[in-house]
């Protein structure tokens, strides 16, 4: 599981240090794509696969779902750490989302995300606001799901 915020640089040839904490999840390889936010998503082998398949099951005579293809496939690419524990971020990715020299790198669960540090730093300002995420949240159901559970 991907948990927690770290702040890390790009080298000069774009390659990312990934946090110590993520890196045996990594250690079959994994994928970068282009995420839904002016970011990137990390995605380990098999969470990849199973939305190639979801993704890939879709009609191609939808045009939504061929967008939806084309913004996950044509900008994925296979990624491996080096000894180092690094990534490099291929060129088109990094121009995609305006990732320069600085990134941060945040857990979401089953895969991890990298945003350019002004970006997420927005994205922050939104999580934030109360008020806001009870109006936006209030539809998902984050109960536990344990009967046992009780909050008292």
């Amino acid at each position: 599981m991907f948990l927690g915020r770290y702040h890390h640089t790009l080298d000069k040839k774009g390659r990312l240090t990934v946090p110590v904490r993520f890196r045996e999840a990594l250690q079959g390889g994994a994928y970068l794509v282009q995420g839904f936010d002016r970011n990137l998503m990390v995605l380990t082998p098999p969470v990849f696969e199973r939305i190639y398949r979801r993704v890939n099951a879709l009609s191609m005579t939808d045009p939504v779902a061929r967008q939806l293809k084309r913004l996950i496939f044509s900008a994925a690419s296979p990624v491996e750490l080096d000894g180092a524990g690094r990534i490099l971020i291929p060129p088109y990715l990094r121009e995609a989302v305006a990732l320069d020299g600085e990134a941060v790198v945040v857990g979401v669960g089953d895969y991890f995300e990298i945003w350019p540090p002004e970006d997420w730093q927005q994205q922050m300002m939104l999580l934030q606001d109360a008020e806001a995420n009870a109006r936006r949240f209030a539809a998902l159901d984050l109960s536990p799901g344990d009967e046992a559970f009780s909050p008292t």
